[in-house]
């Protein structure tokens, strides 16, 4: 999101992480800003019991935990490394003066910051329709729509139904069950277990 350049210039490092490590943790408070170079992150609720909630998959380019960096309070979630992966850490006092001395670049942030509140308002709205099939088409659609979690050449998700049923809040029973009902109806493709969604997915309810 941020130039790396930029980053590095105002005193960013780069730290490696290996699969399964955790770089931070939910209630823990928050030092740096923290933007992925390579890898991926699985941003994940942990239970009382311990299971893991995948709430989002942080891709290359995108920063992650960032809303502690300007309210003061703790990580709301756990960031751990789906894969071996490089992230570029910049302490928060360093990222809030960036942010102050570059108007342009606080305006791209706030845009942001805005757009992933929406895309989270907007899934918590589609629970109402008590529609698994609606549900699942809103989620894909917000992703498509960001390009996050999907392949640009093959327009394949890359995101598992467990992972789908995490971010919806719906079994991955349902979730595999409904998108099987949506590739019959010609909503999305299947094949070979993949699921490929070109285009926006149109549900309409009576």
């Amino acid at each position: 999101m941020i130039d790396v350049d930029l980053l590095l210039a105002w005193g960013g490092a780069y730290k490696k992480v290996t699969a399964g490590e955790i770089i931070f943790t939910e209630g823990q408070s928050c030092s740096f800003y923290h933007q992925l170079i390579s890898g991926s992150i699985r941003w994940v609720s942990i239970g009382d019991e311990g299971k893991d909630t995948v709430l989002s998959i942080i891709e290359p380019g995108e920063s992650f935990g960032e809303y502690p960096l300007f309210d003061d309070e703790p990580f709301l979630a756990t960031a751990i490394a789906a894969s071996d992966s490089i992230i570029i850490r910049l302490h928060k006092p360093t990222f809030l003066q960036l942010l102050k001395e570059n108007s342009e670049l606080n305006f791209a942030f706030t845009q942001l910051l805005s757009k992933r509140l929406r895309f989270k308002l907007s899934v918590i709205k589609s629970f109402s329709s008590h529609c698994p099939e609606k549900i699942i088409a809103n989620l894909l659609n917000q992703l498509k729509s960001d390009k996050k979690n999907f392949c640009a050449d093959c327009c394949q998700l890359k995101l598992t139904r467990q992972h789908i049923a995490d971010m919806t809040g719906l079994r991955v029973e349902t979730v595999i069950r409904t998108m099987r009902t949506m590739h019959e109806k010609g909503e999305l493709v299947i094949s070979k277990g993949k699921v490929y969604c070109r285009d926006m997915i149109e549900v309409i309810m009576n």
